[in-house]
C-alpha cells in the first residue's frame, strides 16, 4: 500500500480554520489530529475529500461554505433575556449552555453578549453563515495498528498528555 491518504490509512495533521472575509482563526488544533480515513468524520466530507491522494509534507486549502455543512444561519435560535433570571453559572460569554426542547432533544447554546442588563444566547454553530478556509498540513500517512483500526483514529494511553484539541482563538 502506497504512502498516500486512502481509506483505510492512519493519517495525522495539524489544521486550522480562517474566516475567509475577515482573516481571523477561528480555531486550530493544538496537538496533531489523527484518524483512519474512511473510519471516521472528525472533518468535513469536503475536506476529506480534498486529503485523498495526499502524502506526508502536503499542506493544502479547502474553502468551505459552512452553511453546507451547518444549514443556513437562524435567527430564531438566538435569544435575549434579562441578567436576573440567568443562573451566575452562565454569566460569561462563551459558555455554552444545553438545553433541551418541548421534544426532550438537546441543543447547545453559546452565551454570546452580555452587558450590565441582558445576557444573550446563540444556538446556531458557530460557523454558521460563514466561509472558511481550512489549512491542513499533513503529518503522518502510514498503516494504522489493529487498535486505531477499532477506534478510528488515535489511541491513547495512559502516558499520553494532550492529544487533539480545537483551541478556540
Amino acid at each position: 500500500m502506497s504512502n498516500t491518504i486512502q481509506d483505510d490509512m492512519f493519517v495525522e495533521l495539524t489544521y486550522k480554520v480562517t474566516d475567509k472575509k475577515s482573516g481571523e482563526v477561528l480555531s486550530f488544533v493544538e496537538f496533531p489530529l489523527g484518524y483512519v480515513h474512511g473510519h471516521n468524520d472528525t472533518l468535513a466530507p469536503q475536506v476529506l475529500e480534498d486529503l485523498e491522494g495526499r502524502s506526508v509534507g502536503d499542506v493544502l486549502e479547502v474553502p468551505i461554505d459552512c452553511n453546507q455543512i451547518y444549514g443556513p444561519r437562524d435567527e430564531s435560535l438566538v435569544f435575549t433575556d434579562h441578567l436576573e433570571n440567568v443562573p451566575e453559572a452562565y454569566r460569561e460569554v462563551g459558555t455554552t449552555i444545553t438545553m433541551e426542547n418541548e421534544k426532550g432533544d438537546p441543543r447547545n447554546f453559546i452565551v454570546t453578549r452580555m452587558d450590565d442588563k441582558t445576557l444573550t444566547v446563540d444556538g446556531n454553530n458557530p460557523l454558521c453563515g460563514r466561509q472558511v478556509i481550512f489549512t491542513l498540513e499533513v503529518l503522518t500517512v502510514r498503516e494504522p495498528t489493529e487498535e486505531e483500526m477499532a477506534a478510528g483514529g488515535t489511541v491513547q494511553s495512559e502516558s499520553d498528555v494532550g492529544g487533539a484539541r480545537k483551541v478556540p482563538v
